[in-house]
C-alpha cells in the first residue's frame, strides 16, 4: 500500500516538473517531454504490470490535457513501455549512458510516433519541428539520470518493484 503512495506522489511531482520544464524550455521552441523520461523511469523500476499502468496513465493524462488526437500519447507511452521492458535485461539501466540514451531515443520516437499517429488519424499534419523534437530530446536525456535516480530513491525496493 505504501508504495502506491509513493507511486501516486511520484505521478503528481513528475506532472509538476512536466509543466515546469515544458513552460521553461518553450521559450526555446523545444519540445521537452519530461512525463515520459518519469513513465520509462517507472518501468526500470516497477514490475511490468504497474509499470505499463503507469506508463499508460502518465500518457493519458497528457492527453486529458492536450487539445489533438486523445489517446495518442497513451498508446505511445505504451509501446515506449513495452520497448523499455524489452530491453531491460539487455541493458543495464543502473548506468547513466542507458538511461541518457532511452530519455533521448525514446523522446524522439514519441515524438515521432505522436506526428505520424495525427497524420493518420485526422489527415493533418502535426509536426513539431526538427530542431524543437531533437533539442527536447536532447534535454530529456540530460534530465534522464536525475529522473531516474529520484524514482528509484523515492520507491525503493518496494512491493511493486522488479528484483534487480
Amino acid at each position: 500500500m505504501w508504495s502506491l503512495v509513493k507511486l501516486i506522489f511520484l505521478f503528481i511531482l513528475a506532472t509538476v516538473f512536466h509543466w515546469a520544464f515544458a513552460s521553461i524550455f518553450s521559450c526555446w521552441d523545444l519540445s521537452v517531454n519530461i512525463l515520459l523520461v518519469f513513465a520509462v523511469a517507472f518501468c526500470v523500476v516497477l514490475k511490468p504490470g504497474f509499470g505499463y499502468a503507469a506508463s499508460f496513465v502518465c500518457g493519458l493524462f497528457l492527453d486529458f490535457f492536450g487539445t489533438r488526437l486523445f489517446g495518442n500519447n497513451a498508446f505511445t507511452f505504451t509501446i515506449c513501455a513495452c520497448i523499455v521492458y524489452h530491453l531491460a535485461d539487455r541493458f543495464d539501466f543502473e548506468a547513466f549512458f542507458p538511461q541518457i540514451v532511452a530519455g533521448f531515443g525514446l523522446t524522439l520516437l514519441a515524438g515521432l510516433l505522436n506526428s505520424l499517429l495525427y497524420l493518420w488519424f485526422t489527415s493533418a499534419a502535426m509536426w513539431p519541428g526538427f530542431w524543437s523534437l531533437l533539442g527536447g530530446a536532447f534535454v530529456s536525456g540530460i534530465l534522464a539520470p536525475a529522473v531516474f535516480w529520484l524514482v528509484r530513491r523515492i520507491l525503493g525496493k518496494g512491493a511493486v518493484c522488479r528484483q534487480v
